[in-house]
């Protein structure tokens, strides 16, 4: 990565956004912070496209929201119902709420991070600035290994709808392959702003699929019964509130998202349409499929509806079950291509070189994600060891630490920021008891499961 400092006129604008930064609240940094650290001029990872033949700076508010959208709400909604089932209709709903709001707040923190160091386009660009180089190594091995499991899940997910589907029409193992072949294909394109058009694709498809999944169970199960709140014990109902923080675990990919818009800026109109959605879409089909489905909530949250409505609702969901784990694969990709290239301008061409790097990465990748895919092949064990280990680190702590280090020099300078500290101290720990807890329920969970399913050609779903 290029360690040139820009010239006045960058600093006249980094100047200016400081400037606006201070009056969002409780963000606080002043224009001689940035003046005494020349970190934060450092040109970016793509640096000036103005005459590149590949360019990737280049994408709207609103394509990288809905790329938020499709990354996030594709497997994460679909785990919600069962959730709701063990937790009851009231915890599910103060949670849903709450670790939404929570998120918007964290993701909000990262927003600023970028805007006070403009060439952060990844989680190990932030562990530098945190850190040095420990942090660089330790959040960028992080942010790889999360972005793995996530791609991992999403081609579980891909077998279990093409169980579904077929009737088990062929060796699990076999699907597996296919879903990782599709995801890799999906993968070609170098630049996010053309991923962010099947984002429509996906967004539309798992809305459409959840909708007539709510639809059949309504018509199937219409008096089912639910429980206010369900009696559970600490280790069913943690792992249950773990796929809810899951649902919101987009995190780690949004520098990578930041870094391709024309205004890093309006980021956080995109985060504020992922949240709106989200949120009201989790409330809405995970109470309404808990209410019609009742005891029989299955999860993933498709196969609540009869086999035939759920062979239906598997076949519309594939759009975003492949493309959901290709948005966050391409973040991954992107990570390693740039480390890979950097200090050239291979990344702009179209050269044999410049293509062949990013095949060569994204085939190893997916690869991996496959293997774990075939190791951990029940649906909810693997999203609740993601969640242990990376989602309670990437969607909870780090807003709060990144907070803490924007306002280091003032954490105590007056009564508001004394509460703010400590709010996000509290923040943090939240995260921290979640990553433990996290831990010992999948822990539990795996430990339970009989080892002979993995790599087996059997039914998961």
């Amino acid at each position: 990565m290029s360690s040139q400092v820009d010239g006045p006129a960058e600093a006249v604008d980094m100047e200016d956004a400081s400037r606006k930064s201070m009056d969002v609240l409780p963000v606080e940094y002043a224009p001689e912070d940035m003046m005494n650290n020349a970190l934060e001029y450092k040109q970016d990872a793509f640096g000036n496209e103005e005459f590149a033949e590949v360019k990737y700076k280049i994408m709207k508010w609103w394509q990288c929201g809905l790329l938020m959208v499709a990354q996030t709400i594709s497997l994460g909604i679909l785990s919600l119902p069962a959730a709701v089932a063990t937790l009851g209709l009231v915890p599910s709903i103060i949670l849903i709420i709450v670790l939404g709001l929570l998120a918007t707040w964290t993701g909000y923190m990262i927003g600023q991070m970028k805007l006070k160091y403009p060439y952060i386009i990844t989680m190990a660009d932030a562990g530098e600035v945190l850190a040095g180089s420990f942090g660089r190594h330790f959040m960028g091995v992080s942010q790889i290994l999360f972005a793995i499991f996530i791609m991992a899940s999403h081609i579980l997910t891909f077998t279990v709808a093409m169980n579904t589907i077929t009737s088990h029409g062929t060796c699990s193992l076999v699907f597996g392959i296919v879903g990782t072949i599709l995801s890799f294909l999906c993968c070609v394109p170098r630049t996010l702003e053309r991923v962010s058009w099947l984002s429509l694709v996906s967004f539309v498809s798992i809305t459409a699929a959840v909708f007539v999944c709510m639809i059949a169970v309504g018509i199937e199960n219409p008096s089912s019964s639910v429980v206010a709140v369900g009696k559970t014990d600490l280790y069913q109902g943690f792992l249950a509130v773990c796929n809810i923080i899951f649902a919101f675990a987009g995190h780690a990919a949004y520098f990578g998202l930041m870094a391709e818009l024309k205004n890093p800026r309006d980021f956080t109109k995109s985060l504020c349409l992922l949240q709106g959605i989200d949120i009201s879409l989790y409330l809405i089909a995970s109470l309404v499929i808990y209410r019609y489905a009742g005891d029989g909530v299955t999860s993933p949250a498709l196969g609540s509806a009869s086999p035939m409505v759920a062979k239906i609702c598997y076949g519309i969901a594939l759009p975003t079950i492949i493309i959901a784990g290709v948005i966050t694969g391409h973040v991954a990709v992107k990570y390693l291509y740039v480390q890979l290239l950097a200090g050239t301008d291979r990344m702009h061409k179209r050269d044999w070189v410049a293509v062949g790097s990013w095949l060569g990465i994204a085939a190893t990748l997916w690869i991996i994600a496959w293997i774990i895919s075939a190791a951990i092949p029940v649906f909810g064990n693997l999203l609740g060891l993601i969640t242990a280990l990376f989602a309670s680190w990437f969607s909870f702590c780090i807003g709060g630490v990144f907070w803490l280090h924007i306002n280091k020099r003032r954490l105590t300078s007056s009564k508001r920021m004394i509460f703010f500290t400590i709010i996000n101290l509290i923040f943090i720990g939240i995260g921290l008891t979640m990553c433990g807890m996290g831990l010992w329920v999948s822990g539990k969970t795996l430990h339970d499961s009989p080892s002979s399913a993995s790599f087996s050609c059997a039914n998961n779903a």
